[in-house]
């Protein structure tokens, strides 16, 4: 996948190129130049249409909203049917004693910041799937139009769900603002699971692979809890800067959910039974 042509358009000179992790979509490459590196991912751009441009804007948008570390972004560009996107490396490293306590306040001043609405200014994608952001003044009609309606039709067209469950979901829709604390809009790294963080060799935090969007903070928590969770001075962090709701734990379910839909769509499997749980215990 890494032709000429693309090392040809690249705005550095590499001396060596190994190969590295990318997820499930991407191939990923180190690129080392006489003087530092860089990771390059690139993927198919018909399959996913300007990935890599709201890949960049995204880490843009939090870059100046976050002290916590984001890598920049280098270049974007396609060339025939491929698309790259070229990053700062990132250096991996032990964390030190109390930083996940520094990351848990990093991310809850993020949260603090005030947004225009629910939604954002362009659709993205979480993983490799689409994600609609469409503007909305309120969290229940986006959580429900944009998030997990969406999704649940998908599921039924494909004939995963039973006529029941389409009906639950839609009886969950109408509870949501009886759900959700009511609170502003909070820039959302969107994505926040333990694989799209890393500890950096400056001791702090990195974080990459965002889906962002301005939603209620409970999802970003949520989804911190969904492969296991981060270690508890995370959120003790996180609470001494921007206490969470009364009852957040008992909610996460339900901020879940729209994680769960994505990765039943993708990969169906026991996802799809995670998500009927979840709609029918409501």
């Amino acid at each position: 996948m890494l032709s000429n042509s693309i090392l040809e358009q690249l705005i550095v000179t590499p001396e060596n190129i190994s190969e590295v992790h990318g997820g499930d979509i991407n191939k990923a490459y180190c690129i080392e130049t006489k003087t530092q590196r860089f990771f390059l991912k690139i993927n198919n751009a018909g399959f996913y249409p300007n990935m890599f441009i709201r890949e960049a804007g995204g880490l843009n948008i939090l870059r100046t909203h976050t002290q916590l570390k984001v890598p920049n972004v280098i270049q974007t560009g396609t060339v025939n049917t491929y698309q790259f996107l070229l990053l700062e490396w990132l250096e991996k490293a032990y964390p030190p004693k109390g930083s996940y306590y520094q990351f848990g306040c990093g991310l809850a001043e993020l949260h603090k910041e005030r947004q225009p609405c629910f939604g954002f200014e362009e659709n993205n994608y979480i993983g490799s799937l689409p994600q609609t952001n469409t503007p909305f003044d309120n969290w229940p009609e986006f959580y429900a139009n944009c998030r997990i309606l969406p999704l649940i039709k998908k599921l039924a067209d494909f004939g995963r769900l039973h006529s029941k469950d389409i009906a639950q979901a839609e009886r969950f829709c109408l509870a949501i603002k009886n759900i959700f604390p009511e609170e502003k809009p909070s820039l959302l790294h969107g994505d926040l699971w333990s694989g799209n963080y890393i500890s950096t060799s400056d001791q702090g935090f990195a974080i990459f692979d965002p889906a962002v969007y301005y939603g209620h903070r409970e999802m970003d928590m949520a989804m911190t809890k969904l492969f296991g969770g981060f270690p508890e001075d995370f959120y003790s962090g996180y609470n001494n800067v921007y206490a969470l709701e009364k009852g957040w734990l008992n909610r996460l379910s339900y901020a879940q959910l729209y994680p769960l839909l994505v990765h039943a769509v993708l990969f169906e499997g026991h996802y799809i039974n995670d998500v009927t749980a979840i709609l029918r215990h409501f």
